[in-house]
């Protein structure tokens, strides 16, 4: 049996729509946080005199390191008390921000925006890994990942809109609104931790924690493909606008729709992959996914080295790459989730913590490298591509027995023992 049940009705409430619809909603809060004022940037730079993009880089980090404090108080206290906490807090920092006369200010909020954003992917990857085990997380997750996709598209359009009829002030409210909303929605969601699954906790225990997942060799690779794979795709997302619009002449108006595109690849392959989980081994998953982001990511290294076909090549070849994160995304999440039940809450905040983290490399870089041309976001993607294949290489059929439990069935993966002995 590949589900787990706290109790009887909160296994029925995680198949409604409305469950689903509110772990999306907190799963997009990082994109539509951040890709709902990217067309108001240069605008506030003008206005709070100084450089926006640390406002990216401020909540990113704040991102990073909040999971790290939250992951253990939702294993110890349960998943609802964090995202309602989560929740008021984003609200304050949104408002926070929507006041803000500085860049300096606004950076500052950015960071406590950050602190309660973090609570809705890392606790609504965790809610999935409470109530549902391996190819049944993956399949959900892959659910999520398509009504997530949405903010990307919509955040940068909708910005967009606002900023012509108002200030940049005004979408900052929007996200103060927002926050209210989600903390209102929460009372519908179920808590999926009980009371006798908990474990407790201290900052002792907390980094103890941290120190086990990162020796877990098996929930580490899994962990570090999704690692790897969001630098790859961070390179992208930061390093695109001075490639499509500074190199290539692209207008502003229309780099929202060459950035949508690559979400649609997201949302058709992560349909797919929602089926694709009970044929295949979620490992064998990965490595069809980052075998194909490899070869795609290579071919565009060697047309842009040669300057050949221009933009178009970049289009295409970064299209299938972030289609491919359709299964990357949700099969290596799961995967890792899998591996430690007991500590789900930790686990999940690591994976997030390194996800996010990793954008901050994908910054340092470019703005270490970059030289005006594809060239240096292209290698990047090539490198971090090449790592996250190389994570998921080694012998499969011992690797496949360890984490499928020895079925014969990839599709129908046994629960972890340790899950199996907190519910029982």
């Amino acid at each position: 049996m590949d589900t787990l049940k706290p109790t009887a009705n909160d296994a029925q409430v995680a198949t409604g729509a409305l469950f689903m619809a509110i772990l999306g909603a907190l799963m997009a809060f990082t994109s539509l946080s951040t890709d709902i004022y990217l067309p108001a940037m240069p605008t506030m730079a003008r206005e709070l005199g100084g450089d926006a993009e640390l406002t990216i880089t401020g909540f990113l980090v704040g991102f990073t390191f909040a999971q790290l404090l939250w992951g253990p108080i939702s294993d110890s206290r349960g998943r609802k008390l964090p995202l309602f906490l989560g929740m008021l807090i984003f609200a304050v920092g949104s408002a926070g921000c929507a006041m803000s006369q500085s860049i300096t200010q606004i950076v500052f909020w950015r960071i406590v925006q950050a602190f309660g954003a973090c609570t809705g992917p890392m606790l609504a990857r965790a809610m999935i890994r409470d109530l549902f085990a391996r190819t049944k997380a993956a399949q959900m997750l892959s659910t999520l990942i398509i009504i997530m996709a949405i903010a990307p598209i919509i955040g940068p359009l909708m910005g967009g809109q606002i900023i012509r009829v108002s200030s940049w002030h005004s979408i900052f409210w929007l996200l103060t609104a927002i926050g209210l909303l989600m903390f209102v929605s929460l009372f519908w969601l179920p808590e999926t931790l009980p009371a006798e699954r908990r474990t407790p906790a201290s900052i002792r225990s907390a980094f103890t924690n941290y120190g086990l997942l990162l020796r877990h060799k098996v929930f580490m690779r899994f962990t570090l493909c999704v690692t790897f794979y969001y630098v790859a795709a961070y390179a992208f997302i930061a390093g695109s606008p001075r490639v499509y619009i500074s190199h290539f002449g692209v207008d502003p108006q229309h780099y929202g729709w060459l950035f949508a595109v690559n979400i649609l690849g997201v949302m058709v392959i992560s349909f797919f992959n929602r089926h694709l989980v009970y044929r295949f081994p979620l490992r064998t998953l990965l490595q069809i996914a980052t075998t194909i982001s490899l070869l795609a990511i290579t071919a565009m290294a060697v047309f842009v080295r040669a300057e050949l076909f221009g933009m178009p090549i970049i289009v295409g070849m970064v299209f299938v790459f972030f289609s491919m994160n359709g299964i990357v995304a949700a099969v290596a999440t799961a995967a890792a989730l899998d591996e430690v039940p007991h500590i789900a809450g930790s686990a999940s905040a690591l994976i997030g913590a390194l996800q996010y983290g990793s954008g901050i490399v994908s910054s340092l870089l470019l703005a270490l490298f970059s030289n005006g041309t594809p060239w240096t976001m292209t290698w990047i993607m090539l490198l971090f591509t090449a790592a996250a294949f190389l994570t998921v290489l080694g012998n499969t059929s011992r690797f496949s027995c360890r984490f499928f439990g020895g079925h014969a069935n990839p599709g129908e993966a046994a629960i972890n023992p340790i899950a199996k002995d907190a519910v029982s």
